[in-house]
Parts: C-alpha cells; structure tokens; sequence
C-alpha cells in the first residue's frame, strides 16, 4: 500500500521504519516502545499508522509480512519517507523520526477507524426484558 507524496517516491529500503510497538502504551520500553508511555497509544496497526502518515504528507509504505525482531509474532511495519534524494525534508514540520512518532502517537487515537469501532458499542446497550414470573417461586 503507497502513501501519500508518490510523485516523489523513491527506493524505499533507505526510508526509515516505524513498527506499531513504538508507539504501543501498552508494551515497556523493554519490549520496544520508544515514546513515552502517556504520549503512546494503546495497539496501533500498520493501516493505522500508514493514514496518519498520509495526513502529515509523509511517503508511506506499508510491509504487512515483516515481523518485529523482538516478537516475531508482531506482524508488520511502516517504512516513512523523512528525506528525499536530495536531503530536502519531505515535511519540513517533521524534521526527525521521533517527532513524527509522537505525531502519529497523537493522531492514532482519533483516527477513523477507532471512532467507528467504539460507536455501536455505546449504542448497542439494549436491555432485554425479562419474562414474567421468571425468579418466582410458585406455592
């Protein structure tokens, strides 16, 4: 899946990768996280992180069949595009991989996706209600 920007795409094994672990509030910094817990979001995915990519205008590529060295069981990773072949910054309002981790740390919350997924379960509450003479006990 391509990003945004990819009139100016270029090879991207020289792009700088971003696996959803980073950002995780739920992992400790011994098993990958690198931004603060409290700035951190609980379980990002890769489409996730590759929209928010494409909101700051920064070059994404998703690879869903890599895996995360330290649990191989994590599947998938983000490579972002910070610089292009001439040095230039793609964003010039992200200048290094940490600033664009804390971005994105802040815009996986409120991304689409999470918002949907969180309105049936607030709707959907219906009581049912209880038959008649069901608990009684009869004489």
């Amino acid at each position: 899946m391509d990003g945004a920007g990819e009139g100016r795409v270029t090879g991207s094994k020289k792009w700088s990768v971003i696996y959803p672990v980073y950002i995780n509030s739920r992992k400790t910094v011994a098993e990958g996280r690198r931004v603060a817990a409290g700035k951190a979001c609980p379980d990002p995915t890769c489409a996730e992180i590759a929209d928010c990519c494409s909101h700051l205008k920064i070059p994404c590529r998703i690879e869903s069949d890599k895996a995360y060295p330290r649990d191989f069981l994590q599947l998938g990773r983000v490579r972002v595009q910070l610089k292009g072949d001439d040095g230039s910054l793609v964003n010039p309002d992200i200048t290094i991989k940490k600033q664009l981790m804390l971005q994105v740390a802040e815009l996986v919350p409120k991304h689409l996706g999470r918002t949907r997924k969180q309105e049936p379960t607030t709707n959907s509450s219906s009581t049912v209600p209880s038959k008649p003479g069901k608990g009684r006990k009869k004489k």
